[in-house]
């Protein structure tokens, strides 16, 4: 019994020596990192959430219409601008741009929530735009922090991972608003509060856990990923269904608190699944004779290196690379598809020109849907509580394209050698269907048009940074991704402002005319009718149609590209490893 004893003692001294070690193991771990990233991407969307706090900012500031569209100018200025970050984090250590981008959100959305509460003199609008700017370009440097180093980690999954960080992003705002809902009820000014110190802290809680890492191929990569998707498969449909039944149904402070549980034992749920596989790895590591795991390679690559040194061939091809004078040398000298472009000599490719024409009318066209689609609702007579669902959909709807493109065009590469680029061809053109249903539309067919929009809005991104990460290499992909998106406000700008808003202003002004009346007689120009819209979105949709024309050139372009291995040069890599 005293034997039994000592060794059940010994053993749990044993557990408990190796509980520090396995610890360490698992924050330090690949996994751990995926996890902390889905939590930074779930903070990254507080630009989703402006119209639920604009009208405090306009209410307790006494600003007009024009005002508040012009901070709201400054917010998607901010949010799409992502170059500086994408430069920074060419030079610096992930941790420094994650605290750029803490300290960034919180300075930003702080002064708003001081100013707003009257804590401090009423600021000038252009302090309120320099605030709202430096906030929404945080998130910038969240993306070029969580996903940037995520896409490097696991790039022979980085379709997949792309969907599922941007899929988070996409549940930010509902995410938020049950939380703001639960913590201080429905008080808009506390949201504005919220937003500014959780998303600091997030990146300032898990700065040190998200880094590069090692080149390593698990052969259930795909699986855990799957795993990763059903969970966040579930949080959209609890997030959808609660708010459909918070719309019809009051809910107490109670009741908000059991939502906001429940959301975040789902965003906590991916920890369990990155434990299990460094659990699996631990053990791999103690087990002689076993593949080397992540932590058993990270000396092998010095001697590889150090093998490659002693070849004089190798020696003199390396002299050579140090020879080159600078990125400026050979701008029109490309290299492969696939291979590492500098920043010039993919900025100045046809390859990038023809992404850059496609998102500026897809994202464009989708944004622009997006912004009008209360005004839509309103139109076409629909009741107030309607218009807010369709939002809703719109928004949860995003997620699931964003996941879907990522998976299923991963999956149509591996399997069948399906271009990415045909992907976003067919996305495109989905698009046009909902642009349609707005521009003649039918009973009810807002909601289906709201879907579709919604839909092909959120596929577009993941398939734009996955694209750009294939053709262009992932060396400079930092800057080369943010600059990939610049389309995107300058797309909204130029149909939203100048196609959409001026040809719904023009309809207005029509029916006021038929009235009798002149525009200095109301106080805000409102058409109602399905007349508004059918022009603006015929436009939309026959720029969207022509967007997925540009796309199918570089489909044709790289159809050669996709039919190898684009993956091989990363499994190669492992293998050595």
């Amino acid at each position: 019994m005293a034997k039994m004893s000592s060794s059940k003692a010994s053993n749990g001294s044993r557990k408990n020596s190796e509980l520090l070690p396995f610890a360490v193991h698992v924050v330090r771990g690949r996994w751990f990192s995926v996890f902390a990233s889905f939590l930074i991407m779930a903070g990254a969307g507080a630009t989703y959430l402006f119209g639920v706090y604009s009208k405090q900012i306009k209410s307790s500031l006494g600003y007009d219409q024009t005002t508040l569209n012009l901070l709201g100018f400054f917010k998607d200025l901010g949010a799409n601008v992502g170059v500086l970050s994408g430069l920074i984090g060419e030079v610096t250590p992930t941790w420094f741009v994650l605290l750029i981008g803490s300290a960034m959100n919180f300075a930003g959305y702080f002064m708003i929530w001081l100013a707003v509460t009257a804590k401090i003199p009423k600021p000038k609008v252009w302090h309120m735009c320099l605030y709202i700017c430096i906030g929404a370009n945080s998130q910038n440097f969240a993306n070029t922090g969580a996903l940037v180093t995520c896409v490097k980690n696991f790039p022979a999954s980085r379709g997949v991972m792309l969907g599922l960080l941007k899929g988070f992003t996409g549940l930010s705002g509902a995410i938020f608003t049950q939380i703001y809902l639960a913590v201080y009820g429905n008080n808009s000014k506390s949201m504005i509060l919220l937003i500014a110190w959780l998303p600091a802290a997030l990146s300032v809680v898990f700065v040190y856990t998200i880094r590069p890492m090692k080149l390593v191929r698990q052969p259930n990569e795909l699986r855990v990923f799957y795993h990763f998707l059903y969970v966040s498969i579930a949080l959209a449909l609890f997030l959808m269904a609660m708010i459909v039944v918070q719309k019809q149904v009051s809910f107490s402070q109670a009741a908000y608190a059991g939502s906001v549980t429940v959301v975040c034992v789902f965003l906590f749920v991916p920890l369990g699944i990155a434990i299990r596989e460094e659990l699996l790895l631990w053990n791999l590591k103690k087990q002689p004779g076993d593949p080397p795991t992540e932590l058993t390679i990270e000396k092998v690559p010095q001697t590889i290196e150090a093998k490659e040194d002693a070849s004089p061939s190798n020696s003199s091809k390396e002299q050579k690379q140090d020879t080159k004078i600078s990125c400026f040398a050979d701008i029109f000298n490309k290299p492969e598809r696939g291979e590492d472009y500098t920043i010039l000599q993919a900025l100045l490719s046809i390859d990038m020109l023809i992404l850059f024409i496609a998102t500026l009318c897809g994202l464009g066209s989708s944004l622009t849907a997006v912004d009008n689609l209360g005004q839509i609702g309103e139109s076409l007579g629909y009741p107030t509580k309607t218009i807010s669902s369709f939002v809703s959909l719109v928004s949860i709807w995003n997620y699931f394209g964003r996941v879907f493109s990522g998976f299923v065009s991963e999956s149509l590469l591996v399997k069948w050698k399906v271009p990415r680029p045909l992907m976003m061809t067919l996305v495109l053109l989905l698009s046009c269907v909902g642009h349609l249903l707005i521009a003649f539309p039918a009973p009810g067919s807002v909601y289906v048009a709201s879907v579709i929009i919604g839909f092909s809005f959120g596929a577009q991104l993941p398939l734009l940074f996955a694209i750009i990460s294939e053709i262009f290499g992932l060396k400079y992909y930092s800057t080369l991704f943010n600059c990939g998106q610049l389309a995107s406000p300058l797309g909204s700008y130029i149909l939203n402002v100048k196609v959409t808003g001026m040809l719904y202003d023009r309809e207005a002004l029509k029916e006021l005319a038929k009235k009798g009346m002149a525009r200095s007689s109301v106080k805000e120009l409102i058409c109602l009718g399905s007349q508004c819209y059918r022009l603006a979105f015929t436009i939309l949709a026959s720029i969207t149609f022509f967007g997925a024309l540009v796309s199918l050139v570089l489909v044709i372009r790289t159809r050669e590209f996709y039919k190898g291995d684009i993956y091989k040069k990363f499994t190669e890599e492992a293998e050595d490893a």
